[in-house]
């Protein structure tokens, strides 16, 4: 018995030793390294002035009620130096959607100081590198300081310490979070007093929306300018193609016609913008009421309103028949060019993709107007971080995060509260803070080749959610969701957007 005690004895002793050197490695798992930070300064010509400005690109850490950090916001902030008064220069803050998605694409596609050139026509896939950067001439530097943000489990931004995925990755969530950098960056840079506006593109719209929203709370009402909703996604409704959805199927009918015209399957001889309005005026006063009458609808109006649908879509009355009058967006991308074997885009109709399945249901390779310009955008980024803002960091830039989509809450009211799940729509609550906020201007951007945000799925929702529209204005461009890749139209919403921000 001794003997046993003995060979147990150091054992014994050497436990809490043990315990003491896990306890310690659970608290290295959950130690947080120093915020990175890197500046540079640069100059460009914007608005025809020379502009001289600071780059500062940084992890800003959001903390939790205990003081403790638990989620990192990498940004890159450009700020014009030799400013006297910032209460008279303004900011804009600036993230794309998703969710899932880095700030990337308006960063190197439309505001950042220097910018990817893909196909201006979207007739051939942007390859492997090299790729073409270009300075930004049209940029807004002249006009507003620029802060590029990439939410939590994109671009740098992730969770550290104790924080958790589960309390950035939801709609509330993520404007919460947002919101508080917002507030973090004005406070840090004294620019309490500066206009401030908001740039989002498709769910950075719904985002843009939301965040608005969440700045009245919290203690530290924020009071915003304006924002500027690219390929908006305010109310779900009319941005999901699936079946029995009555309102997809109206709000997508003009983008079909649209990408139709383009490739030469439809209303040709004719304009677009009236071909677009003929359109418009079937899908309000023909469409809708033959869509909510359904199978009371006679064989002769099933025939007439096939017909219809047929000139409109470029698409096969019988197809279309067999389609019960419902045309299904995916199912749309194959028809339409069948005949070659081509799928086209979801973001942007004009790109086509060569399928290997040429029969199947719905494009298989994905979207084209994503697969073809993505990796242009990546290496870009990657190459002007490191070469002209001279980053470095110790782990890869998320330009697209797949597994936030699978996890993401939508729930718009609190655990507890009662909610029948329904379509995201923050419509209303941009209706209600324009109301509080009676200063607070909207500039719409819409594509109408876009398949996935259709232009008319922006007046259809404008239309209606109580929003004041003597306040908000529309610009339409012949490009699709990203319609900053069409280099007339590049140049066209610069334009609009500044005549928005100088007015």
């Amino acid at each position: 018995m001794i003997t046993q005690l003995k060979k147990v004895f150091p054992i014994l002793l050497l436990l809490p030793l043990f315990f003491l050197k896990a306890q310690e490695k659970k608290e290295d798992s959950l130690s947080v390294p120093e915020a990175k930070s890197f500046v540079t300064k640069h100059e460009i010509i914007n608005g025809g002035k020379t502009i001289r400005y600071m780059a500062t690109a940084s992890e800003t850490y959001l903390k939790n009620e205990k003081d403790k950090p638990v989620a990192s916001i990498w940004s890159v902030a450009y700020t014009q130096e030799g400013i006297s008064d910032l209460t008279k220069r303004p900011v804009t803050f600036i993230f794309n959607g998703g969710p899932g998605s880095a700030s990337v694409w308006l960063h190197m596609g439309m505001f950042g100081p220097q910018l990817v050139k893909v196909n201006s026509d979207a007739l051939k896939d942007d390859g492997a590198a090299p790729y073409n950067l270009i300075t930004n001439k049209n940029g807004l530097l002249d006009l507003t300081d620029l802060v590029f943000i990439d939410p939590v489990g994109t671009g740098y931004s992730r969770v550290v310490g104790k924080g958790k995925v589960e309390q950035f990755w939801g709609l509330n969530e993520d404007a919460a979070s947002i919101a508080k950098f917002m507030r973090q960056w004005i406070t840090e840079n004294n620019r309490w007093l500066s206009p401030k506006y908001i740039a989002g593109e498709s769910f950075g719209t719904t985002r843009a929306a939301a965040v608005a929203n969440a700045l009245e709370k919290g203690g530290q009402n924020m009071a915003l300018n304006g924002l500027i909703l690219i390929s908006q996604a305010l109310d779900y409704a009319g941005s999901t193609s699936v079946h029995d959805n009555i309102t997809s199927y109206l709000t997508y009918l003009p983008s079909m016609a649209a990408t139709a015209w383009y490739h030469k399957k439809t209303g040709q001889g004719k304009e677009l913008k009236a071909f677009l309005n003929e359109a418009r005026d079937f899908t309000y006063n023909v469409y809708s009421p033959a869509l909510y009458k359904g199978s009371l609808l006679s064989d002769n109006e099933k025939n007439e309103l096939a017909e219809k649908l047929s000139y409109f879509t470029g698409l096969n009355k019988d197809y279309i028949l067999k389609s019960d009058l419902r045309i299904l967006m995916p199912r749309f991308q194959k028809q339409l060019l069948l005949d070659r074997g081509l799928a086209v885009g979801r973001l942007d109709g004009r790109f086509m993709g060569d399928e290997v399945d040429k029969v199947s249901e719905t494009p298989h390779l994905g979207d084209p107007a994503d697969y073809q310009i993505s990796s242009a955008y990546t290496a870009s980024l990657n190459h002007y971080f490191a070469d002209k803002l001279k980053i470095k960091m110790d782990h890869p830039y998320i330009t697209s995060n797949d597994s936030i989509g699978n996890k993401w809450r939508w729930r718009p009211v609190p655990d507890g509260k009662f909610w029948e799940p329904s379509a995201v729509n923050v419509a209303r609550k941009l209706a209600e803070t324009m109301k509080r906020n009676t200063e607070m201007k909207v500039f719409v951007a819409s594509g109408y080749y876009d398949l996935i945000c259709p232009f008319f799925d922006a007046e259809y929702t404008f239309s209606r959610n109580g929003i004041s529209r003597e306040r908000v204005k529309m610009g339409y461009y012949e490009a699709g969701h990203m319609m900053y890749t069409h280099e007339p139209d590049f140049l066209k919403l610069s334009i609009d957007i500044r005549e928005f921000l100088s007015n």
